[in-house]
C-alpha cells in the first residue's frame, strides 16, 4: 500500500538512489539544472516540465505514467516509453503544399530501393497523375513501391480513385490499396479511419503532416481561397518509426510480411550541435488509443508560459477541455486560432461555441480570415512543439488512425512561433464585442453542432 501513496517526488528521489547518484552528478549526465532537479524533488513541488519529464523517464529507463503516479508499473505495455519513439532527427518544416510537393518528389526521384506512401486520400488530379507517373517510373528501375489510402477518404473527395484509375496504377507495378474498403453492413466500417499522412523513402527520410494528395495544397479552392497547411521532412532514427507504423498497417490489411534489414537502415548520428530529440506519437485504435490525446494534454499541463495551438477543427474532447481550462487558470497565456471558413460545413460555428467558453476564461482565440488554416500544430513555452495529422476533435483522439511528431528543438519552435505571429495579422480576434455581433441563429448552429461532436 506504501507504494502506491509514492508522490513524483518520491519516485524520482526514489530513481535517483537507486542508481547511486547525486544531485550534481544526475544534473551532469541529464543536462538538467542541479537547481531544477533538486525541485522535482522537494516537498513543495509544483510541475515538471514535458521536456525534463521525458528526460527522465528515458533515462531511468522507466514510462512516464510511472513517474506521474499514474501506474505502477515501470515499463507498461501501452505507455512505454518506447511509444514515443525517442530519436535524435533532423527536421525540415515545409510550410506549404508546393513546399511539400517539391520535396518529395525530390526524394523520390532519388529513392534506389523502395517508396512507401499512406494517406487519407490521393484526389484524382494533377498533382496525384504526376505522382503516380513518377512512381510508375521508379518501379522501372527496380524500386518497390507501396501505396494505401483509406477508402472512405476517397469515398469523401469529389474527385476520387475509382477502379479504372486503379487498374491503370496497378497494371504499371505499383502496389495500391484501400485501406477497410466498405462492405456490408458499412456502418462497421464508419468509425476507425486511416487518417495518417506518411512517406517513407529508402527508410532514410520520411515525411507527415497535415497535407494530403490533392492540388488545392497549390492552387486553394474558390470557395474557401488559399489552403495553409503544415508538413514536414525527417531523417533520422524516427524515420524508422513512421516505416514500423506504415509495414504494421500494410501488413494486416494485405496479408503480406514485408520487412526486414533493407526497410530499416541505421542512420548516422547528428552532432550534438544539430540533435532534436523527437517523439512519434501514434494512435493506433485498440492498441494505443489513449496515447496522442494523453500527449497533448500532458503538453499543454507542462505549459509554464505560453500554449499556442492552430488546429482546423477545433471541438476538443474533455480531456484536452479540461487540460486547457486548468492551464488558463494557472496564469499561462493560451492563444488559439482556428479558420473562419471551412471545407466541413458547419465546424467553425461548433469551433466558436467552445472557443467563446474558452475566451471567457482567460484564452485569446483568433479567428484566420487568410483562407483556411488546415495545420496541426501546437507551441509550447518556446521549448518544444508537435506537427501531425490529428485534429483536437473527437474523431481524431477517439477513433481514427493518426501520427504526430513531438519536436524537442527549440530553433524549430520558433519558427512555427514566428510564422503564428504573422498569421495573426490575417486574424479576426473573438471578443466579447463580436460575439455580441453574432446572429441567434449562429449561434443555435454552433451549439446544436456540438451535439454531434463524435462526428466533426
Amino acid at each position: 500500500m506504501c507504494e502506491l501513496a509514492l508522490t513524483i517526488q518520491e519516485r524520482l528521489k526514489d530513481l535517483r538512489v537507486e542508481c547511486g547518484l547525486t544531485l550534481e552528478q544526475l544534473a551532469e549526465q541529464t543536462h538538467l539544472s542541479k537547481s531544477a532537479l533538486g525541485s522535482y524533488e522537494a516537498d513543495d513541488f509544483k510541475d515538471i516540465s514535458h521536456y525534463a519529464l521525458i528526460k527522465l523517464a528515458k533515462f531511468y529507463g522507466v514510462t512516464a505514467d510511472y513517474l506521474l503516479g499514474l501506474t505502477e508499473t515501470k515499463n507498461h505495455p501501452n505507455a512505454d516509453l518506447a511509444d514515443l519513439r525517442l530519436s535524435d532527427d533532423m527536421i525540415e518544416l515545409l510550410k506549404s503544399g508546393r513546399e511539400k510537393f517539391i520535396d518529395l518528389f525530390e526524394a523520390i526521384r532519388q529513392a534506389k530501393h523502395h517508396v512507401h506512401l499512406e494517406y487519407f486520400n490521393f484526389r484524382n488530379d494533377s498533382i496525384a497523375n504526376a505522382l503516380f507517373t513518377l512512381l510508375a517510373e521508379k518501379v522501372k528501375e527496380g524500386v518497390e513501391v507501396r501505396a494505401m489510402f483509406d477508402a472512405f477518404g476517397n469515398w469523401s473527395n469529389n474527385k476520387p480513385l475509382k477502379k479504372k484509375h486503379l487498374k491503370k496504377i496497378r497494371e504499371q507495378g505499383i502496389e495500391i490499396v484501400k485501406f477497410d474498403p466498405f462492405t456490408f453492413p458499412y456502418i462497421n466500417h464508419a468509425a476507425h479511419r486511416d487518417h495518417r499522412k506518411i512517406a517513407v523513402i529508402d527508410g532514410k527520410v520520411a515525411y507527415t503532416g497535415g497535407m494530403n494528395i490533392a492540388d488545392y495544397y497549390i492552387n486553394g479552392l474558390p470557395k474557401i481561397g488559399t489552403w495553409r497547411d503544415m508538413h514536414m521532412r525527417i531523417e533520422g532514427d524516427a524515420v524508422n518509426d513512421l516505416q514500423e507504423i506504415f509495414l504494421t498497417i500494410w501488413n494486416k490489411e494485405t496479408k503480406q510480411n514485408v520487412g526486414g534489414e533493407a526497410y530499416f537502415p541505421q542512420h548516422e548520428g547528428q552532432t550534438d550541435s544539430t540533435n532534436i530529440v523527437v517523439a512519434i506519437v501514434d494512435r493506433t485504435p485498440k492498441k494505443n488509443s489513449r496515447m496522442l490525446s494523453h500527449a497533448y494534454a500532458m503538453s499543454i499541463y507542462s505549459a509554464q508560459k505560453n500554449v499556442h495551438i492552430v488546429n482546423p477543427y477545433f471541438v476538443p474532447t474533455s480531456s484536452i477541455k479540461k487540460a486547457l481550462n486548468r492551464t488558463i487558470d494557472r496564469g499561462v497565456n493560451v492563444t488559439i486560432m482556428v479558420s473562419s471558413a471551412s471545407d466541413i460545413p458547419f465546424t467553425p460555428d461548433a469551433a466558436l461555441y467552445k472557443l467563446h467558453k474558452l475566451m471567457k476564461r482567460g484564452a485569446t482565440v483568433y479567428m484566420y480570415n487568410g483562407g483556411f488554416h488546415h495545420s496541426k500544430i501546437m507551441m509550447i513555452d518556446d521549448l518544444f512543439c508537435t506537427v501531425g495529422t490529428a485534429n483536437l476533435n473527437s474523431r481524431s483522439l477517439r477513433y481514427d488512425y493518426e501520427t504526430n511528431a513531438f519536436i524537442f528543438d527549440k530553433k524549430t519552435t520558433a519558427e512555427l512561433n514566428t510564422m503564428f505571429r504573422n498569421d495573426i495579422e490575417h486574424c479576426t480576434q473573438l471578443t466579447p464585442e463580436f460575439w455580441k455581433k453574432r446572429s441567434p441563429w449562429k449561434k443555435f448552429v454552433g451549439w446544436f453542432a456540438n451535439l454531434f461532436t463524435p462526428f466533426l
